[in-house]
């Protein structure tokens, strides 16, 4: 082993610092992520530091005692913003505390020594960096940011961080026409958080991409190095993904060398292509019910497998755990559960043996009793025992023919046919997912507007092909005999013409696949019906159901209950979170934790990637 002498040892140390390589061998330097924090370094900085940047938090993980006051910390995001904790030490311990939540930053971290910076050969042709001087130069920033695909910050953020010596924000502006064309946010962690390695870092570089001065990108980094390098700083580091090649040569090009410095951020929507996998193959030809939960697991970093995408068949598997999906039907509703509810018959009687409403009904018999049921209703509907989508039901049933022929059109879907009283009130649909209330909606049946020029034949067509573009062809208006004979009951013929404004519903069921409307009423819904749509979901012990009620009134407790669907359209239901419900119930492991949810309770960065920066050629 060579030996060395005192002498050698010196003169390597001071080659070191000449170098300003020797942050990176000192152990007590803040920035070093393999290596602990000494409590006297701990001391030294301001603690828990989080800057408000506008467009989220910057968090500077050095600052923080323990991982979990940093994870504290973290959760403290707002809706619509993009924290970063950069600097964090053993960022996979970091993240072991929130798996559901945190995720390391697929980014690299480039440094530039800035005692390395000469000054530039070749100046930028045409363009201007100066520091923002007013508010208007903040709008334009955001105006880049928008342009560029990125997160906007609150103009009175920007303009009072402008004033302050934590924060430098530079533009661009070009000579000719006075446009500001470009910014860049540089931040001194010396009047951060009295970092004694005299770093500073940059964030929200972005050009404006109709411009078509080149090097703007290059001249705003080299002037934000060349200020700091003004006030004696040691460094410069940014954040880029991995994959950027053009934004990484450039920054290679400057000088820049890549660090072992991480960051973590927090699973949301507008990290998802951070952390999420890539859309699994056929992912595309899913239906919107299927799709929208294969979205959801993929945000969990579920994988998907598209097992049959006409069926909406779908694998899902995470941490040796599997589960098939068809829609928001799973393995986890057995085939008992499902024939309770795919028997109309059966479900009937349950839910009447636990004392819950429904309305009154018989099996048809073909036989007096039929009509003697009628008679002692004024309407009423008949449907098969088994069935969905609103095939083969009949509403309004009145006369005896119309009993005959109403029951001839369910058998062609069941052999079994079930005649209920005709109850008036709105259809209700209530989503109940592991026990619990999730959405409420009330289904409005096919209406068309009339304008005093179409007749109501073209208006049910018209309206359908707008129901059909904006559903996928999920929902349509059938001219068939129920909606002819709706029209003729309202007291008029297809060939009539609307007057103007005059709203007509042309089908007695809600039904969406017969051109229905959905509206939310979750937040209106009376305790009392929640209540009895989880009972509901109790007596059937299913996991996921739709029940389907008329009430007169959502916020009254007043109701029937008609069936139970096995397998509810999850996507009717937005913005409620039926998806992440159901996914919860699948993989609790990955159920996001409550906002403001603390460690031991029971409860953006703007990069270079997102701007399209293109290096100088």
């Amino acid at each position: 082993m060579e030996q060395r002498t005192p002498d050698r040892d010196g003169r390597r140390a001071r080659t070191l610092r000449r170098s300003g390589q020797a942050a990176s061998h000192d152990r007590s330097l803040s920035t070093s992520p393999w290596q602990g924090q000494p409590p006297h370094r701990t001391a030294e900085v301001t603690p828990d530091v989080a800057l408000e940047c506008g467009w989220g938090r910057l968090l500077f993980g050095q600052t923080f005692a323990d991982h979990d006051r940093l994870v504290a910390e973290v959760a403290k995001e707002e809706v619509g913003r993009r924290d970063i904790c950069m600097y964090v030490r053993e960022p996979h311990v970091l993240v072991s505390k929130a798996p559901q939540e945190l995720f390391i930053d697929p980014s690299h971290t480039y440094r530039l020594w800035l005692h390395t910076l000469r000054a530039e050969k070749s100046p930028a042709r045409g363009v201007v960096v100066r520091k923002m001087a007013s508010e208007a130069d903040a709008d334009a920033v955001n105006r880049i940011y928008t342009e560029a695909g990125m997160v906007t910050a609150p103009t009175a953020t920007l303009w009072r961080n402008q004033l302050t010596q934590t924060f430098t924000y530079l533009v661009a502006e070009d000579t000719d026409t006075g446009e500001v064309i470009g910014t860049v946010t540089g931040i001194d962690h010396t009047y951060a958080f009295d970092d004694p390695e005299r770093g500073t870092s940059l964030w929200c570089l972005a050009v404006d991409p109709q411009t078509t001065r080149p090097g703007v990108g290059r001249a705003l980094v080299r002037t934000l190095a060349e200020r700091y390098q003004g006030r004696n700083r040691a460094y410069l580091d940014l954040s880029v993904v991995h994959d950027n090649v053009p934004a990484i040569t450039l920054y290679e090009k400057l000088g820049f060398v890549r660090v072992p410095v991480f960051a973590v951020k927090r699973k949301n929507p507008i990290n998802e292509r951070l952390f999420a996998a890539e859309p699994a193959e056929g992912i595309g030809d899913l239906n919107p019910y299927a799709r929208l939960i294969a979205d959801e697991a993929l945000r969990r970093g579920i994988t998907v497998t598209v097992v049959d995408a006409e069926s909406g068949l779908v694998k899902l598997a995470h941490g040796g755990r599997t589960v098939h999906t068809r829609e928001s039907l799973s393995e986890l509703t057995n085939a008992v559960a499902l024939s309770r509810c795919d028997d109309k018959r059966l479900t009937r009687r349950l839910l009447v043996d636990a004392g819950l409403r429904v309305p009154a009904g018989r099996v048809a018999s073909h036989d007096g009793e039929d009509l003697a049921f009628l008679s002692a209703h004024d309407e009423v509907v008949v449907k098969p025992a088994r069935g969905e989508q609103g095939q083969g039901i009949t509403v309004g049933v009145r006369t005896e023919e119309e009993l005959i022929n109403a029951i001839a059109l369910a058998e062609r879907f069941c052999p079994e046919v079930v005649l209920e009283e005709c109850v008036t009130g709105d259809d209700l649909r209530i989503v109940v997912i592991d026990h619990r209330v999730v959405a409420a909606a009330v289904r409005l049946p096919a209406t068309v507007t009339g304008t005093g020029a179409h007749t109501i034949a073209e208006l049910i067509a018209a309206t359908s092909r707008r129901r059909a573009a904006a559903t996928g062809g999920e929902s349509t208006i059938p001219l068939d005999d129920a909606t002819t004979r709706t029209v003729e009951d309202a007291g008029y013929d297809l060939e009539d013409v609307l007057e103007p404004g005059v709203d007509l519903a042309v089908r007695r069921t809600a039904n969406l696949h017969t051109g229905g409307t959905i509206h939310d009423v979750t937040e209106s819904l009376h305790p009392e019906l929640a209540r009895a749509a989880v009972r509901a979901s109790e007596v059937l012990d299913i996991p996921v159901v739709g029940l389907d009620l008329l009430v007169p009134d959502v916020t009254g407790t007043e109701h029937v209950f008609i069936e139970a669907n096995e397998r509810p359209g999850l996507a009717n239901h937005e913005p409620q979170p039926t998806a992440e419900r159901f996914v919860d119930l699948l993989f609790p492991a990955t159920r996001a934790l409550p906002r403001g949810w603390r460690p031991g309770s029971t409860g953006t960065d703007h990069r270079t990637e997102e701007v399209g920066e293109q290096p100088d050629t």
